[in-house]
Formats: structure tokens, sequence, C-alpha cells
């Protein structure tokens, strides 16, 4: 699958931020031109594309792939690294980076469609793949869904989604229940007084009380969390001031809460406000704080009976490579597009970190400085880890389907193999790249 390959470089060479990934999608709809048989719908919630191939009676599947990129100025060192940038929403000039591997998931999933499209005669029902933009700014599926989704596409019985991590590569990782965090994102400002910076006197310093503030927020996991109950309150941002001679008379606070339980997140709200109005008035400010909510996500909670019936798929064809997947911390807009639905779901993780560079970490004890997270400058996931999510989205699909997977990749059908870029030699090498040798 070498142009799977091929198709990751060109996307990694070219990211671009949420909400304005034009070149992206005009990139997956010129590729999706290849399968004259599937229904294609461009820029649906903006940069949002579907492609829909129906193939007589049974179960509809959906598979969903992001593709936005990040501000990141990008530290790999590849031939094929990023030097793009572009403005963003502030109209600032950024460098941008594939730095969550959103590349690598349209990449494997245009992967998993040749696959599908190549097996249609050995399985039936109807597939869907959709790509969404803005994931970063977690907006994109709600875009999709308000821009009239559901009238577009045939109701899912099932959604299937993917996503890149550090791990071993070629691992898969799957589970049943919550697996990735609710998200909230609050801002917050503070007001006092300015004045000239010789003169604090004069003023209600909101530097200082931010500090205050940002120090008391730390508490909140600690004291007024039930121990063993997972969240995380993280101050992403403190903004205050211009000038070294003018104390401000504001300061804006970011805060993104992480939480897999409803009851920890309304506390943890309720603790926050407490804690920055106390602070505030301490400080004698004289007007409120402002909360003001910029986002929230729900948690991603796998559906059991969908786990039932991908997991042994996984089990029989990735063998020891396929393992239990334990709960990670970030969050996804992933699962509105199911619930808009009322469809089950599962969401799964595949290891990209060549094995050599974990197990040398691993040992050394330095996986979290040796081994790069999403996110990161250095973030890149391993070549031979895109034909892995590559089948294992085509297996999940597959699976869903009622399609019994083949015990060996020759047995698959290859009459469309030109068109598609699916051959079994292609996926026999595949193979042998995610063996445990490497």
């Amino acid at each position: 699958m070498e142009w799977v390959t091929g198709l990751y470089k060109d996307l990694h060479q070219h990211p671009e931020l949420s909400g304005a990934e034009e070149w992206t999608a005009i990139r997956i709809a010129l590729e999706l031109r290849r399968f004259p048989d599937w229904e294609v719908t461009p820029k649906i919630g903006g940069h949002g594309v579907t492609a829909v191939l129906r193939n007589g009676e049974g179960p509809t599947v959906l598979f969903r792939a992001d593709f936005d990129g990040l501000p990141v100025a990008e530290n790999t060192g590849v031939d094929y690294a990023s030097t793009h940038s572009q403005l963003d929403s502030t109209g600032q000039r950024v460098p941008t980076m594939h730095a969550c591997g959103h590349d690598a998931h349209t990449a494997s999933a245009l992967g998993a469609l040749s696959i599908i499209d190549a097996t249609r005669d050995r399985w039936q029902g109807t597939v869907v793949f959709l790509f969404q933009p803005a994931e970063e700014a977690s907006i994109g599926a709600h875009g999709m869904v308000t821009d009239g989704l559901r009238s577009i596409i045939p109701r899912p019985d099932v959604c299937l989604g993917q996503h890149v991590v550090p791990g071993l590569a070629g691992q898969v990782l799957s589970a049943p229940g919550p697996v990735l965090t609710s998200s909230t994102t609050l801002e917050i400002t503070l007001f006092g007084r300015g004045a000239h910076a010789s003169m604090p006197h004069r003023a209600v310093d909101p530097v200082v009380l931010a500090a205050s503030v940002v120090m008391k927020l730390q508490t909140v996991v600690s004291r007024e969390l039930t121990p063993g109950k997972f969240a995380v309150v993280t101050v992403a941002s403190v903004e205050a001031g211009k000038a070294n001679n003018v104390i401000p008379d504001s300061a804006r606070l970011t805060l993104s809460c992480r939480f897999y339980e409803e009851s920890m997140r309304s506390r943890a709200l309720d603790a926050i406000k407490r804690i920055v109005r106390s602070e505030a008035a301490a400080a004698g400010c004289e007007r409120e704080p402002e909360f003001k909510f910029l986002g929230r996500l729900d948690a991603t909670d796998n559906d059991e009976s969908v786990f039932s019936v991908v997991r042994p798929h996984f089990d029989s064809y990735f063998g020891e490579d396929s393992l239990d997947m334990e709960p990670w911390t970030a969050s996804e807009d992933f699962s509105v597009i199911p619930r808009a639905f009322g469809a089950p779901y599962l969401f799964w993780t595949v290891g990209i970190t060549p094995r050599r560079q974990w197990n040398r970490a691993e040992k050394a004890g330095r996986l979290d400085i040796d081994v790069p997270t999403n996110h990161n400058p250095g973030f890149l996931p391993d070549l031979s880890t895109l034909p892995v999510t590559s089948k294992a989205a085509a297996v999940a699909v597959l699976g869903c389907l009622g399609h019994q997977w083949p015990d060996a990749p020759e047995t698959w059908s290859t009459d469309t193999g030109a068109a598609s870029g699916v051959d079994a030699a292609a996926v026999r090498r595949a193979k042998v790249e995610t063996s445990p040798a490497n």
C-alpha cells in the first residue's frame, strides 16, 4: 500500500488549521475520484467530506477520520516535514504541523476505503466514510451535524473511529466503556483596577490576583474531588497587560478541564467558581469575575456490543498486537457523530512509536522524555504503522458488516486492485513491516 504512504507524506507537508482545511478537503475529494461507485459529498459543515458505497441489503457502518492540523512548528527532521504556515483566527501567521496524526488518520481511512471497495463481492450493506474538519477546535463534528449531515448520509447502525498515539508501533488497542474524557473549556476574566506600575497601592493588581487563582485552583482535584476519581483542571493560559509600566485592569485565564464522570465535572466547576470569586473578593475587586464556557465535549464511552463484535476480529487478525486500551486522558468530538444518529460506537487507538525507540526509552525510564506525545513538535508516526491503521479500520468495518475476515491476506479479492491500490503482495509486506522485530 505504498500509495497510502505517499498520500500521508503529502498531507503531512500541507497541514491546515481547524476551519481552514480547504486544500486538504480538495485533496481528499480528488483521491475519492479513484472510486467512482462511491457517492461523494463535499463542503459539509465547512470542509467536511463524506463517501458512501451502497452494496445491497445489510447494515450501515460509518467510519470517521479527522484531518485538521495544529499551530505547532515541526521539529522531526524528516524530509517530508511541514514548513507550512497559515493565518490563525486572530490574523497572525503561525507555523502549522500535523502534530496529532490526523494526516495518518486520513490516509489510513482512504486505504481502508480501498480495501472495502476491493472486497465488495464478499459483503453486503452500506459503508460511509466521513472525513471531518476542525476536530482540534472541537467544532467540526457538530458543524457537520448542524449543516444537515443526517439528511446527507444514510443512518448508520454503528460508528467507528481510531486515533494514533505514542506506543509500540502496530499495536491496536481497544476496550469497552469510557476511553476518552469529557472536556470543558472555560475562560475566566478577572477585573482589577489599573494604575501606573510605580503606584501599585493605587491599583487592584489582576496579575497578582491571577497568580493567586492559579495556585488555589491546584487544590480543586486534590482537595475537592473524590480520591481515585479521574479529573484534570489545567490552567492553559494566563493573559494580562501589554506594557512594562502599566498595571492592567484585567486578566484572562483559560482552563481545560477533563473528567470521565459528570458528577466530578459538576463538583469541579462549582469549586472553580467559588475559589475564583473568593480570591477576587479578597483582592478587593469591585467587579465580579466573568465565566465564559468556550466548549464542551462529552466523554467517549464505547458500546459493549460493538466492542464484542470488533475485538474478536482484531484478535484474529493482529494476534498479540491486539491489546486492551487503557482510558486516555484526552478528549475527542468523534462521539458527536454517533450521538446525532443514536448509534452505538467504538473508538480505538493504534501505537505509532518505532519499537526500538519505545523499548530503549522504556528500559531507561525515559518514556516521557524520549517519546514525543501528540501535540509535541517531534510527534511523528512510524511509516510502518500506516498499513496497520488502514487494516484496523477495514477489519472493524467488515466485521460490523458481518464479514468473516480471512485468516490470510492472500485470500482478499484484488480484482479492482489497479484502481484501488490494494493487492495481496502489498498487504503481505505491511504485515511483515509491523512484526515485533521492528
